[in-house]
């Protein structure tokens, strides 16, 4: 995926992914590590965080348009690295967050 082309949103605008026992099935045990990475990067990335709940729904069964949605997740992220919320460790108990969503 280094050499992707980037995408602007998180997900393909009115694309709807449902279990289609027709499609072609993809690497069970890849499309699970995958998603379960991108699980725990939304802890800190909430503008994915909808994408990949909606792809992690497949995990039991996935097909190859799933696959293609957690790549189009992984070309946004290539699009907006340093995004995301920053935890760090000083003693200020305050919360700022900024965010770009609609």
């Amino acid at each position: 995926m280094l050499g992707c082309k980037p995408a602007d949103t998180p997900f393909e605008m009115n694309h709807k992914l449902c279990e289609d026992m027709d499609q072609k099935p993809t690497n069970k045990e890849q499309y699970q590590r995958l998603v379960g990475r991108l699980i725990y990067l939304a802890h800190i990335r909430p503008d994915i965080a909808y994408d990949v709940s909606v792809v992690s729904q497949f995990k039991h069964s996935p097909s190859v348009s799933h696959r293609n949605a957690v790549d189009w997740i992984l070309r946004y992220l290539k699009s907006a690295p340093g995004k995301g919320s920053m935890f760090s460790k000083n003693g200020d108990l305050e919360v700022v967050e900024c965010t770009d969503a609609d």
